[in-house]
């Protein structure tokens, strides 16, 4: 009787897990509800997918795991509770080696695994490319963003966001006017190569869409290869808190085709910003390796 007890109660979490696993996932779902997804469309980068793999499955795995340790603690907390009647304390147990040597190895596999997994992904992702079909080099500043499309010897210097004070300014982005934030313009399915630079204190450059962010810190250089695969516009923002004005560090991206691109470019040649806003305009400007007689610099917090 008690063994078919103990039978009933432990099939509790197990069909609990069960129906869980069975009712079936939303595409939305599967995608981990990571930004960027849309069902039907192409995904942002060619590497989104692989992001979003890697966190889908890992949580796959630590839901199991917690499922188990959720069950076992329930039913060890039914099972062997103190009955009516009951009096002192219950057959004490310890140095069960089977056991301990369980719990110690599966967390070291799953550990592994994950380091695994993590490592072959990031190796995939911070690949460089062998043959950039455009290089762009981006500055992160108090607090903005200049932008130099060095393939084709332009640059595009941004200003931070600006306030939305009426409806006349055109569409906003929350407050701001989203029109003036300073945006990256990148042609659709071409190998793009981002050098990440800084002209005071340490940056992050994040767009959440391509489900990929790094850092941009003074007298370091950085880079991202990234393939964009679907036209669109999306946000980005400084990760990093850099200052007063960081929540105004935002900027946009806008995912273009060949002939929008190479129109943009021209744009910004007709405008005259040809050549470059190089490290020359860097704040500090008494980094290590510049000839500087001193390692330190104190302009700016971050």
């Amino acid at each position: 009787m008690r063994h078919t007890r103990r039978l009933r109660w432990a099939a509790i979490p197990i069909a609990a897990s069960l129906a869980l696993v069975l009712a079936g996932c939303s595409q939305d779902q599967l995608h981990g509800y990571l930004p960027g997804f849309v069902e039907g469309e192409k995904n942002v980068t060619t590497m989104t997918s692989r992001v979003a793999g890697l966190w889908v499955t890992s949580w796959i795995v630590l839901l199991i795991v917690g499922i188990i340790v959720w069950g076992l603690i329930i039913w060890v907390t039914i099972v062997y509770r103190r009955r009516k009647g009951q009096t002192g304390l219950p057959v004490q147990l310890r140095y069960n080696m089977p056991i301990e040597i369980f719990y110690t190895i599966v967390p070291f596999i799953l550990i592994i695994g994950f380091f695994a997994f993590t490592a072959k992904d990031q190796a995939a992702i911070e690949k460089p490319y062998a043959n950039p079909d455009v290089k762009i080099t981006v500055y992160g500043k108090q607090w903005a963003w200049d932008w130099d499309y060095t393939s084709d010897n332009v640059f595009d210097p941004g200003i931070q966001a600006q306030p939305a004070s009426n409806a006349a300014q055109g569409p906003t982005h929350g407050n701001v006017v989203e029109s003036e934030l300073p945006t990256l313009y990148l042609p659709v399915n071409e190998k793009i190569d981002i050098t990440l630079k800084s002209r005071d204190v340490i940056h992050s450059f994040w767009v959440p869409a391509f489900l990929y962010k790094k850092d941009v810190i003074p007298g370091h250089i950085n880079h991202m290869y990234v393939t964009p695969t679907r036209i669109g516009t999306y946000k980005g923002d400084c990760a990093e808190l850099c200052g007063e004005y960081h929540s105004a560090m935002l900027f946009r991206v806008k995912v273009v085709s060949q002939a929008d691109y190479q129109a943009h470019i021209d744009k910004l040649k007709a405008e005259g910003n040809v050549g470059s806003l190089g490290d020359e305009q860097n704040r500090n400007q008494n980094l290590p390796g510049n000839g500087s007689d001193s390692d330190f610099t104190s302009n700016g917090t971050d």
